[in-house]
């Protein structure tokens, strides 16, 4: 859809949206790291498969991706997020 349909203020809102897109990724993994922590069962299942989603949206490469899906071990993924701060 052209930028062209939307209002003045509707493009600002979405170009802010796309500069800011690696801050709120970066945010977010941080949340779901939290979530790890806390959750259990088939909660922490679903925060895992969030968690790479995330992570493969940011850039991670995918045999690094592939390593931390094997290992799950949360402190790995904090390290990883603690070096792309």
């Amino acid at each position: 859809m052209p930028m062209e349909n939307f209002s003045r203020y509707q493009q600002s809102v979405i170009k802010n949206y796309y500069k800011n897109r690696d801050a709120v990724s970066l945010q977010r993994a941080q949340e779901l790291l939290t979530e790890l922590y806390l959750a259990e069962g088939k909660k922490r299942d679903k925060v895992w498969d969030s968690l790479f989603t995330n992570l493969e949206r940011m850039g991670v490469p995918e045999d690094q991706l592939e390593h931390l899906r094997k290992q799950r071990n949360p402190e790995l993924i904090a390290k990883l997020i603690q070096t792309m701060l």
